[in-house]
């Protein structure tokens, strides 16, 4: 079968004579998925990121943005936002189609950004202030609207970066993940429209941000709480992560963005 050919050629990415860069595979992209998986068989109902019976979780998802062109010159339009994890009550477009959309009655909503030794992208095209941070949220604000769902109404609802431990003490993503700071962009943003968007900003995202929980959460301390259920995983999570850090952190300094 083609899948066992790819399972094959997969193992062989950390191989002295590999086909492609070991980082196809060792990943925070892969990493979070096999996180998720395991969260998804844990009762750990109470963690950030539990996977609640009756929730389901997907990789990259379409998130729609409130600030979609108005038209094909729109000088202050982006495109929908992918998001790395999500969490919670929501159905997935058909096909190649990854467009997210939320239940009427969901009671979860949880994304994910996850990072090795990157930071947050700092903003888009039409406003470089913009950043992953404050773009994520703000989109989560109008998946929200879109299902005319209240934060209110949802039991659990939160932005959380999934990063290596050094870089969170390092303070890598400290000011971007200020809840403050989130806020002023976001309304930074609704002002170029000029009144536009105002209803918008008072009725959605300010409601949405009153209640959504903003944090980072490091992939290590994620093993650890896997580890009390399932030590089996846990290792293997571990030996993985162990890969995941040593091919990013070689790329990154052959590349010159990062000397550590």
């Amino acid at each position: 079968m083609i899948l066992n050919k790819v399972r094959s050629l997969l193992a062989s990415c950390s191989a002295d004579k590999s086909y492609f860069p070991p980082t196809i595979l060792y990943n925070e992209g892969w990493m979070l998925r096999l996180i998720l998986d395991c969260f998804s068989n844990l009762d750990a109902q109470d963690h950030e990121i539990a996977v609640p019976k009756g929730c389901r979780w997907y990789s990259e998802a379409l998130l729609p943005s409130a600030f979609l062109p108005r038209n094909r010159s729109d000088p202050l339009g982006e495109s929908w936002t992918h998001a790395d994890g999500v969490i919670g009550h929501f159905e997935i477009g058909k096909g190649a189609k990854a467009n997210l959309v939320l239940s009427s009655n969901a009671t979860h909503f949880v994304v994910l950004e996850a990072k090795m030794f990157s930071k947050l992208s700092p903003g888009v095209k039409h406003a470089t202030y913009f950043d992953q941070a404050a773009r994520n949220i703000a989109c989560m604000t109008e998946v929200l609207s879109r299902a005319k769902r209240s934060p209110s109404k949802l039991a659990s609802l939160g932005f959380y970066v999934l990063a290596p431990k050094s870089q969170i003490d390092l303070g890598i993503f400290k000011n971007d993940l200020n809840r403050d700071s989130i806020r002023e962009k976001v309304e930074r943003r609704v002002k170029e429209y000029g009144g536009e968007k105002d209803n918008w900003l008072l009725e959605n995202f300010i409601p949405a941000w009153r209640c959504m929980k903003i944090d980072v959460l490091s992939w290590e301390g994620l093993i650890d709480t896997i580890k009390k259920y399932d030590p089996d995983s846990a290792n293997e999570l571990e030996q993985f992560y162990a890969l995941c850090l040593q091919y990013n952190k070689i790329e990154r300094v052959d590349n010159g963005a990062l000397d550590l």
